[in-house]
């Protein structure tokens, strides 16, 4: 029998990226082989540099305001950035939390064709 699965708010399980300091993650799934959705962390100043996926991604503020594509956005912000597109960088002008969905691998980071 099939069961359903629940993370809790305050989930232990945060992953630090050396890569990328200022940003914390908590894996939630994996939609499809290779993708994620994950929480995501920024403490205020953080910026994740332009860069590329081969999937689709997409993107909700939580809280916090980001900077990205030229665009201010709160919280309530969406976008959608779909496979091979250059984006970023991600700038975090006050703390912030965003939920991301990536349809599949996250690819080289920090590369941009």
């Amino acid at each position: 029998m099939t069961r359903q699965s629940f993370t809790d708010r305050a989930a232990a399980g945060w992953l630090t990226l050396d890569a990328l300091p200022g940003v914390a993650l908590l894996p939630l799934a994996q939609p499809v082989p290779d993708g994620s959705i994950h929480r995501a962390r920024l403490a205020e100043g953080t910026v994740i540099p332009v860069h590329t996926h081969p999937a689709d991604e997409y993107v909700y503020v939580i809280s916090g305001t980001v900077e990205t594509g030229g665009r201010r956005c709160e919280a309530g912000s969406f976008w959608i950035t779909p496979r091979d597109t250059r984006q970023g960088p991600h700038v975090a002008l006050t703390k912030a939390e965003l939920l991301t969905i990536r349809l599949g691998a996250m690819g080289p980071f920090g590369e941009t064709p």
